[in-house]
């Protein structure tokens, strides 16, 4: 559930992620999320370093926004996954994700 080596504890998620990089992919899975940043899995992948855009979706919450993320790390092998960094969430934004993340977990 969690990695104790992060800044922010990481959740296991059920959020859908357009991602717009070098490549567009559209309904994409989170696999995880915390107030840092997001993992997300795919078939393709950027450079650690790349900045990309992120439009998220919260259905339960029926919340949605954009963010601007730079890719943190690349797992270039099965499964194929990648650590995305938020830069700049607002306040509302943070708001969201925390909500989202005590939704799912019962943690505050």
């Amino acid at each position: 559930m969690t990695d104790s080596r992060r800044a922010d504890p990481r959740f296991e998620a059920d959020v859908q992620v357009d991602f717009t990089g070098k490549d567009v992919l559209l309904f994409h899975h989170v696999e995880n999320i915390s107030l840092g940043g997001i993992c997300i899995q795919g078939t393709t992948s950027e450079k650690v370093g790349s900045s990309v855009r992120l439009s998220l979706s919260f259905p339960h919450l029926e919340e949605n926004f954009e963010v601007r993320g730079e890719i943190a790390w690349v797992n270039t092998e099965a499964p194929l996954d990648m650590g995305i960094r938020f830069i700049a969430l607002s306040e509302h934004q943070k708001d969201v994700i925390r909500r989202y993340i005590t939704g799912r977990t019962g943690v505050s």
